[in-house]
This record gives structure tokens, sequence and C-alpha cells, in this order.
């Protein structure tokens, strides 16, 4: 595919993902949250296998450990903040 195509499926699919993320009601939010969490997990191990890899092994590493960084952040913070709105559903 050439670089225009590429380019026209990553802008179609964020204002998609935008569209989708903004229709969804906020009692959904935690088990939406959840199932990102687990998208995030299977990133992590792809990343750790990109970094890992021995065909290009510097950018291989670089993006495996940039793919690895911000995947270990969306599920940190997923955690946090489902956790932050479970406790809103507990007794004091």
């Amino acid at each position: 595919m050439d670089l225009v195509g590429l380019l026209t499926i990553f802008v179609l699919a964020i204002f998609v993902g935008f569209e989708v993320i903004t229709k969804v009601p906020p009692t959904l939010h935690t088990p939406l949250m959840s199932g990102s969490n687990a998208i995030s997990g299977i990133t992590i191990i792809g990343a750790l296998l990109a970094a890992g890899s021995v065909s290009d092994p510097h950018l291989a590493r670089i993006f495996g450990m940039v793919a690895l960084v911000f995947a270990t952040i969306n599920v940190v913070g997923g955690f946090l903040v489902t956790g932050r709105m479970l406790k809103m559903f507990t007794k004091r």
C-alpha cells in the first residue's frame, strides 16, 4: 500500500475511534476500561517480542521499548481509574 492509503486508513481509524468513545455512557466505562487493559496486556507481550527481535535489532528494540512504555502506562492508568470508580460504589 502506498503512503496516502495508509494515512487515509489511519485518519479514518482516529475518526471512528473518537466517535465510538464519545458515545459510550458512563455506566459502561468501567467494563470497557477492563477490556482496554486486556488489549494493552496483549500489546505488552507483542512489544516484548518486538524488542527481542533479531531481524533489525536496533530499530525493533527502539519501537519495542516505546510500545512497551506506552502500553504499560495505559494498563497502570486503566487500573487506577477502574479502582477509583469501583471505590465510589463501596460502603463507607
